[in-house]
């Protein structure tokens, strides 16, 4: 991922001091909810002004500067950068990630950890600590170290049972395995028994890394053969596998797919013609901030032509009855 320059960050903090969008904002009309779907509280949402961001981080210093990322700033052309918003030895209020939520009719985010073999860029603490900040907007998101298998599956309890947690997330690309190898499995089991989604990401990656691990045939595939009670959310669409990820997400019923990372305007043709029809149940919007802003991601989003319902489970409902929340 990449990360908001500075004036980026110090235009997210001006749009913090703004009301949030009223009913007239573009991304916030309201029509009639469709028959048949339930309300948020019931595991679903049939509140078209409801947004909730399926991936996303409140970003530590460690994070945002660390060298990995940097080949992904070539991908912005020099207009998002690494500085926080008073430079780099600032770390950011959580009232810069709600101003960027504000900014886009945002209700909810899910707030990631990254724990990786050199250690947490952002730790299960750290999100904890972020989530009571802002509990009724942001909900997180856990990480654990799988080559402690044991304490991978400690720290899972304590990230449900004590931090709240909704979810389970680990990049293969960051370990340089598959999810399909045996290190994920304490990980996938413990997820089961506690009724988490295991999320990850699938596609080609951005920092320079192997991308095979992000191929949805065998891995994922093989995951939900082996675990078909997991609920697994890929993130990232797929891309370049982006057909491999539409299969399997079809073949198995617990496999979804989040959007996080891409704009609606960059949405593969495949992917939007599956939301449309047999996937509308399946995709759930997400933004992978601060690599991309809210505002940003959703741009272009009536041209995709959803029908209401289709558009309120897409962008809420399905991420509210995946992460019960």
């Amino acid at each position: 991922m990449h990360v908001l320059g500075r004036g980026a960050v110090e235009h997210a903090q001006r749009a913090r001091h703004r009301d949030v969008p009223s009913e007239s904002h573009p991304l916030r009309q309201a029509t009639p909810a469709p028959a048949g779907l339930a309300t948020e509280r019931n595991g679903t949402c049939d509140d078209l002004r409801m947004i909730i961001d399926a991936w996303a981080q409140h970003p530590t210093l460690r994070h945002l500067n660390h060298p990995m990322f940097e080949s992904l700033r070539r991908w912005t052309r020099g207009e998002l950068g690494s500085r926080g918003p008073e430079g780099d030895a600032a770390e950011w209020p959580v009232s810069v990630t709600l101003a960027a939520m504000d900014e886009a009719g945002i209700t909810r985010s899910l707030i990631c950890a990254w724990e990786g073999p050199r250690g947490s860029l952002i730790s299960n603490d750290e999100v904890a600590a972020f989530v009571r900040a802002a509990p009724d907007r942001l909900v997180g998101v856990g990480s654990v170290d799988i080559s402690r298998p044991r304490a991978a599956v400690l720290e899972i309890r304590r990230c449900v049972r004590e931090l709240g947690f909704k979810a389970i997330r680990v990049l293969p690309w960051l370990w340089e395995i598959p999810p399909s190898h045996a290190r994920f499995y304490p990980v996938f089991d413990e997820c089961c028994e506690l009724g988490i989604p295991f999320c990850t990401q699938v596609g080609h990656t951005g920092p320079l890394m192997p991308s095979d691990v992000g191929r949805p045939i065998p891995h994922i595939d093989q995951v939900a053969i082996d675990f078909p009670e997991l609920v697994v959310v890929c993130g990232h669409i797929g891309y370049p596998w982006t057909e491999e990820m539409l299969a399997v997400a079809t073949k198995h019923p617990n496999v979804y797919i989040d959007t996080s990372a891409y704009t609606v305007k960059r949405y593969p043709p495949n992917l939007v013609a599956y939301l449309r029809s047999h996937g509308a149940s399946k995709v759930l919007f997400g933004t992978n901030w601060p690599m991309i802003t809210p505002r940003k991601a959703l741009e272009g989003l009536d041209d995709l032509g959803l029908s209401p319902a289709t558009r309120a489970a897409f962008l809420a409902g399905n991420s509210a009855r995946v992460f019960g929340l």
